[in-house]
């Protein structure tokens, strides 16, 4: 009888956490929903135009771009996630961290990095040129189109599989790999045979983080100039001014996502493993003389081209435009930048706090709702703000006769050209963020602590207040700044929803390449690199203690 009442008592306290976390699932559901509306709606000239001569060559563009970069990347990332799992060499544990690194430079960076060191006048073909009289057919380094575009993603993406596949290569497949070797396997059976099906939903699930970035990507595809989908609704948006054509291509876009995830789907259930999660690490196998070096040359050359000659050719541009860039408007653009991260961010953990402690329940209601909050991170970032922008604009519709009444004019667009609509892009594309490190933090802690508190009588708010926040704090500033490094480096968003001459180190980033000025970038891009990495750092901390 006690027992009943005690969870009678509990559903009537947890009500009011229930509805801030359905208001949480519901703004992030509402932008899509807006989107799909636009099926439904009688078609313009300019979809009609679109859809019948360059709809195809977008769709076809961005699957291109989607299966090159996709195979690559899963190759490089299994390939190199293999060889650091299973094998040890020269200056393996310092590869180990550091084929983490390229994720630190956004990827729009990296393509106007490149583009420029191999250009005509770039320091390569220069130095060929002056020093050694060499004249190379430009075109053979250029970075340009399809193929450039690929090799960016391809060297900035790969960490995405390597880490996710190298964590359950030394985690959860030391049984399998070392009864192998026992068995007389050479190296290359054991890799097709074993590795390759027992990792498949691990490279599945980076190669499917890869694929998203890529179709969100409009930094690297606009400066390469490729028309996708994803540049598209740039275009229709900021130059035909048509935000409906602009939603009909968003719209493609979720149908081709919607194609990835049943794709993941399929790939996932065709083969499935029960593996020990009380596995022992896998103990690397020594390489020795020729073997360790190629696998030394191997790691060494991907960390060259990824991360080390970018960085250092950053440097060398922002030395010599430092006295130039780096004036007083510039601390305006930083504290704009960290302003908006921070409020963000907040509003970002507190939804999430309220969500992963009603998701602790694991009823139909809470697996519903994690699912809706964390699919923001899964949908590119031009969807959302062409979503977030169309659901503001109807807001504003629908409050214009307050505004009227205030002296604000018939039909003023308050919302949509605020800083709030930027901050609700924000909350939609990575709630996921902030909501899948606080879970990892009740996890932890389990629900002991919770059960023992509810039992003394204080209520849902109070344990949580008392109890559960000083023992998740860790899990809570990891979130924080995760989400905090994410929103200082997105692009899109920002692009899409800022307010009129509001700049973020991001968008001052892509102005500046976008108008050729491609050393006056270098400085507030190695400002997002430098948080980017903390970020990385905070990946490596979180990894740490889910084991």
């Amino acid at each position: 009888m006690k027992l009943d009442l005690m969870k009678r008592n509990l559903k009537k306290e947890l009500n009011g956490w229930w509805i801030i976390s359905l208001v949480g699932a519901v703004v992030i559901l509402l932008p899509i929903l807006f989107i799909f509306s636009t099926i439904f709606q009688e078609p313009n000239e300019n979809w009609i135009h679109i859809r019948q001569y360059l709809l195809s060559n977008y769709v076809a563009n961005t699957l291109l771009l989607v299966g090159l970069t996709g195979t690559f990347t899963a190759f490089l990332g299994v390939s190199l996630a293999w060889l650091i799992a299973a094998y040890d060499f020269p200056l393996r544990k310092f590869f180990r961290h550091g084929l983490l690194l390229p994720l630190a430079i956004p990827t729009f960076i990296a393509a106007y990095t490149y583009r420029t060191m191999l250009g005509y006048t770039g320091i390569i073909q220069s130095t060929l040129r002056n020093e050694y009289n060499y004249q190379i057919n430009p075109e053979l380094l250029s970075i340009s189109g399809i193929r450039g575009a690929v090799f960016i993603f391809t060297m900035f993406l790969f960490p995405y599989v390597y880490m996710i596949t190298r964590a359950f290569l030394e985690s959860q497949s030391t049984s399998y790999i070392e009864n192998a070797r026992l068995l007389g396997q050479k190296p290359s059976a054991i890799f097709f045979k074993i590795v390759l099906p027992l990792a498949r939903p691990a490279i599945v699930g980076g190669t499917v983080l890869v694929i998203f970035e890529v179709l969100g990507d409009y930094g690297v595809t606009s400066l390469l100039g490729i028309h996708t989908i994803a540049t598209a609704i740039f275009q229709t948006w900021f130059g035909m001014y048509d935000v409906n054509s602009a939603m009909r291509l968003a719209a493609w876009l979720m149908v081709i996502i919607m194609g990835v995830f049943f794709l993941e789907k399929l790939l996932r259930q065709r083969k499935r493993y029960h593996l020990n999660n009380k596995s022992r690490p896998l103990v690397p196998v020594k390489l020795k003389g020729m073997k360790g070096i190629g696998a030394f040359i191997y790691c060494g050359a991907i960390f060259l081209i990824s991360f080390l000659i970018p960085f250092i050719q950053l440097i060398t541009w922002a030395k010599m435009t430092f006295t130039k860039v780096w004036e007083s408007s510039f601390f305006t653009l930083i504290y704009q930048t960290v302003f908006l991260a921070v409020i963000a961010t907040l509003i970002i953990l507190i939804f999430s706090l309220v969500a992963a402690n009603v998701c602790r329940s694991h009823s139909t209601f809470s697996f519903a709702v994690s699912k809706v909050i964390t699919s923001g991170y899964s949908i590119p970032g031009p969807i959302i703000a062409i979503g977030v922008l169309a659901l503001f604009i109807s807001l504003d519709q629908w409050l214009a006769p307050i505004y009227k009444s205030m002296g604000l004019g018939e039909a003023p667009l308050i919302l949509s050209l605020s800083l709030v609509m930027l901050v609700a892009g924000y909350f939609i594309r990575f709630m996921a963020t902030g909501f899948n490190a606080i879970e990892v933090g009740y996890e932890k802690i389990g629900m002991k602590y919770t059960e023992a508190s509810r039992m003394l009588g204080l209520s849902v708010t109070k344990t949580f207040f008392k109890v559960e926040l000083p023992l998740i704090k860790g899990a809570l500033m990891s979130g924080f700044v995760l989400t905090f490094v994410e929103i200082c480096k997105e692009l899109p968003l920002a692009l899409l929803l800022r307010p009129f001459n509001f700049e973020t180190l991001a968008t001052k980033t892509y102005q500046y390449a976008h108008d050729e000025q491609i050393y006056e970038a270098s400085i507030s891009s190695l400002l997002i690199i430098g948080i980017s990495i903390l970020s990385v750092v905070i990946i490596q901390v979180l990894g740490k203690r889910v084991k």
